[in-house]
């Protein structure tokens, strides 16, 4: 009968019985809407994803739930669903409220029964309009506040379900975003804070960090990762970025002339960084010219995406490859992907970096620009009313350039303030209930939300750092700075392992019962950048009533037996073992 069929109706059988084998491949195994099949090949967009998922399937072994919601429906197709369910102010099960932290969104529940909403900023900076315009969406939409990130970032609290989806949308029209900052995806890239304005950087990050924020935001290809990325950019300036904590650190440095490349200012590469899993990036011996970070960056995350873990979330970070396969043969992956070699150097051809200032990203600090200064506030861990960000935001205009930058140590700046203003300035910071002129203990305070709106959190971290901040202050007179960290869980949030203390949150037990309270694991003598080191752990099951008066013995000891008044803390612990730590420690009196 074949052959009483014209050309046409074959082509049209021919689809037609296409169109029946895919319907019953989707029966099997439900692609994402947008994936075509053809033949044994994924297409799309998902199609690398898709393509590393099968590799684990067909070696017989499972997929984690993560990758499981990720197969059965890409969150990007399932916008309607999330609209369906703001317009019957539901929350979602586990499985979309895995796919809303696509959007941004994440259901904190039991912790509170509600939403947080974590931006997209890219280098931190945002414009004095736009946190105006976010003052009001966390009035209308949220509780009232935010908080600023370790992350240089922002998030909004206490959102409604019924609220989800206009207050991604009126995000949006404030020139901002939320996609692809929580889940697994790369996360808000971090820059230098001082960008383009710091007497002592090497280069201005803020125009290559928002080429990455929107390869990323424009390729669907780059979502979906085997689990979380971390990339950040420092010029270096004054204020430390961290970028030794990301999975990829792009490093301003400067070449020597003399090494067979161009001499001038390009980015040392640097992988594999995740403190939370006890480890720093690394140095490749790759230096970038900064024109190709992106497409440097981009090899990096498909190498990842095609190798990554999809089958233990533990293991699913870029370390894990990198310890596995070795730095070489993983660099030798990206040149395939780029087509080209990538350009090594020795360590002799990098002219020694700028230090960075650890009290630049607190007080008045003047700019490269003639006349104009920065001024670092200090935030109570990191937590603003929507009256403040409203008045901040009106400083910035009034008073500086319009210009907010978020820092990583959970703190901003205005910029641009010109010399005349700068009083005027520090004085309507003051009458916000803010400072301009924090001590040593509290302008390194750094904490995570704590399990007031984190389920994963065993403490609330923010309170008890405020307690050991206003413990301390009146009974310790530091003269030199001390960044003191708290973290809730494992995951590490507020970067414990790199506090001169860290402290990690616990369940202390206080009885044979199994009866339990808050409390800590303390650590010391962490640090970043050049003196970076994980902290030991001196202390175990502190209760969290406890810890302000350990943490006063521990400062104490540094005043009283550091070798000068020069001597750092960081420094102080490190030359002393535990044992001797705890001693020192034990000899001071406390009320």
């Amino acid at each position: 009968m074949s052959n009483d069929f014209s050309p046409e109706q074959k082509r049209y059988l021919e689809g037609f019985v296409s169109g029946l084998e895919a319907a019953r491949a989707s029966r099997r195994i439900a692609p994402s809407n947008n994936l075509v099949a053809t033949g044994h090949k994924n297409a799309g967009p998902d199609a690398p994803h898709l393509e590393a998922q099968d590799k684990v399937l067909a070696a017989g072994k499972k997929l984690s739930d993560q990758e499981k919601f990720k197969r059965e429906q890409h969150p990007f197709d399932a916008y309607e669903r999330l609209k369906e369910q703001a317009a019957n102010d539901e929350f979602p099960k586990p499985p979309d409220n895995f796919r809303w932290r696509y959007y941004g969104l994440f259901y904190v529940a039991p912790s509170q029964n509600s939403y947080m909403c974590r931006l997209r900023i890219p280098n931190g900076i945002l414009a004095h309009w736009q946190m105006t315009g976010l003052a009001g969406l966390a009035e209308k939409f949220g509780g009232g506040y935010a908080h600023v990130t370790t992350r240089a970032n922002l998030q909004v609290r206490e959102i409604a379900a019924k609220n989800a989806v206009i207050i991604l949308e009126e995000i949006q029209n404030l020139g901002l975003c939320s996609r692809g900052s929580g889940a697994d995806n790369i996360r808000n890239v971090t820059g230098t804070p001082t960008a383009g304005i710091d007497p002592r950087e090497l280069l201005d990050t803020r125009p290559y960090a928002r080429e990455w924020h929107f390869h990323i935001l424009n390729d669907r290809t780059l979502y979906g990762l085997p689990r979380k990325f971390n990339v950040a950019f420092d010029g270096a300036g004054a204020i430390a970025v961290l970028e030794d904590t990301n999975d990829i650190g792009f490093q301003a440095v400067e070449v020597k002339d003399g090494f067979g490349v161009e001499p001038g200012i390009w980015f040392r590469l640097t992988l594999g960084g995740v403190t939370g899993h006890k480890d720093f990036a690394r140095d490749t011996g790759v230096v970038v010219k900064p024109r190709d970070a992106t497409k440097v960056a981009d090899a990096v995350v498909r190498v990842f995406i095609e190798n990554g873990d999809r089958t233990n979330r533990n293991k699913a970070r870029l370390k894990y490859v990198l310890d596995a396969w070795g730095f070489e043969k993983f660099l030798a992956a990206m040149e395939v992907k780029l087509g080209t070699r990538l350009t090594r150097l020795p360590p002799e051809a990098i002219a020694p970096r700028p230090i960075f200032d650890r009290a630049a990203h607190i007080g008045v600090h003047a700019q490269k620009q003639p006349g104009l200064n920065w001024i670092g506030v200090a935030l109570p861990v990191g937590k603003l009313t929507a009256g403040q960000m409203r008045g901040l935001a009106t400083i910035a205009r009034d008073q500086g350039d319009g210009d907010i930058r978020l820092t990583v140590w959970q703190n901003l700046l205005i910029s641009g303030v010109p010399d005349a203003r700068v009083v005027t300035a520090q004085a309507a910071i003051d009458a916000l209930g803010l400072s301009t002129r924090a001590s040593s203990i509290r302008a390194g305070l750094v904490a995570c939300t704590g399990n007031v709106g984190c389920k994963f959190a065993a403490s609330d971290t923010k309170r008890h750092a405020e307690d050991i901040a206003a413990w301390c202050e009146p009974r310790v007179a530091l003269d030199s700075p001390v960044n003191i960290h708290l973290t809730g869980c494992h995951h590490s949030c507020a970067q414990h392992y790199i506090g001169d203390i860290g402290l990690l949150a616990c369940k202390v037990q206080t009885s044979d019962d199994g009866d339990t309270v808050e409390g800590y694991h303390i650590h010391v003598g962490g640090g970043f950048g050049p003196c970076a080191a994980l902290g030991r752990e001196i202390y175990r099951d502190v209760k969290a009533q406890d810890a302000p008066k350990i943490v006063e013995r521990m400062l104490k000891a540094y005043m009283a037996q550091r070798a000068s008044d020069a001597e750092t803390f960081l420094t102080f612990t490190r030359r002393h073992d535990i044992d001797a730590l705890k001693a020192m420690c034990a000899m001071e009196t406390v009320e």
